[in-house]
């Protein structure tokens, strides 16, 4: 007797998916057909992972080849990350599946127009005001270094911090003042997040529109509209308590900021809203392009996603 032949999958729209499921201490397989989750005492937790977008894999989590396999059929996007995203390891099928959102995202990027509406957008949401007329991307990034240093010496003297300036160094991680240290370990907790988002979103680290040359310039982007709502407050709240492992309470302390406020929900949202700001259509693929020999099905997901 043979076997009933499956119809093939449909995947479900982003738009329609959970956004975002955290896993860790656990093994993802698949068992019995089914995409489940098995701690440590042998319980299976099914998880429909075709109705996710993405699933954060922090530490203790193993993965077998066969629940690899499936997520990428069905499109949701596997990401290795420190606790509750804090950090941002490495990425399965990172920067989408089809390059719709990629182009999109570099035609605005190369065009000088559209390029300065996307950043005059970031600076309205980041600011809560439009920005100066009749100004360039560097004008524009100059008037925010300005601003950005007053909310600094505000937020330090709301929180009784004693704050010099932002300073530092990579290299020499000591060297920095409690502040600072916390500063720097909660942005970049913020970073994992917001990369994690863009990717699951199929759109490219790389290409900022304000930030530009580094690998993660478009994560600088978008993580400062969020920072000074989030973030850097957090920071300053703890540095004000003096803690003698500073890094440790800052991520700690995001961690379940990002649970609370749900902040992962509201950066793809985000993402969109800038780059519409552009103004530009999506761009067509040109005549002279080979279609593909054995053409795609038509599915429910959404073009340029994962899907």
């Amino acid at each position: 007797m043979t076997e009933p032949i499956l119809p093939p999958l449909k995947p479900i729209p982003i738009k329609d998916r959970v956004s975002v499921i955290f896993i860790e201490r656990g093994q993802l397989d698949v068992l019995d057909g089914a995409f489940v989750v098995i701690d440590k005492n042998g319980v299976r937790t099914h998880i429909p992972v075709g109705s996710v977008a993405c699933l954060m894999l922090e530490p203790g989590t193993r993965v077998s080849h066969a629940a690899v396999v499936l997520a990428a059929r069905v499109g949701c996007l596997l990401v290795w990350v420190g606790e509750a995203g804090v950090r941002f390891y490495a990425a399965g099928q990172p920067g989408g599946a089809r390059a719709d959102r990629l182009l999109y995202q570099a035609k605005l990027a190369l065009d000088d127009t559209a390029r300065l509406k996307v950043v005059r957008k970031m600076y309205e949401l980041r600011f809560g005001e439009p920005s100066p007329q009749r100004r360039s991307v560097e004008q524009l990034r100059g008037i925010e270094g300005i601003r950005v240093k007053k909310l600094y010496q505000l937020l330090a003297k709301q929180y009784g911090v004693e704050w010099k300036t932002r300073n530092y160094d990579h290299s020499r991680w000591g060297s920095g003042d409690v502040p600072n240290r916390c500063l720097s370990s909660a942005t970049a907790c913020l970073y994992g997040v917001c990369e994690a988002a863009i990717l699951a979103a199929g759109y490219a680290p790389a290409v900022g529109f304000i930030h530009t040359g580094k690998p993660q310039s478009f994560v600088y982007d978008i993580a400062d509209i969020f920072k000074f709502d989030t973030v850097v407050p957090l920071a300053f709240r703890i540095a004000a308590k003096h803690p003698s492992n500073p890094e440790r309470s800052v991520r700690i302390a995001c961690r379940d900021s990002f649970r609370e406020t749900k902040l992962l929900k509201k950066i793809i949202p985000m993402i969109e809203c800038v780059l519409a700001a552009g103004e530009l259509s999506k761009p067509e693929a040109g005549e002279e392009q080979v279609a593909p020999v054995i053409p795609n099905k038509e599915s429910l997901g959404d073009a340029g996603h994962r899907s």
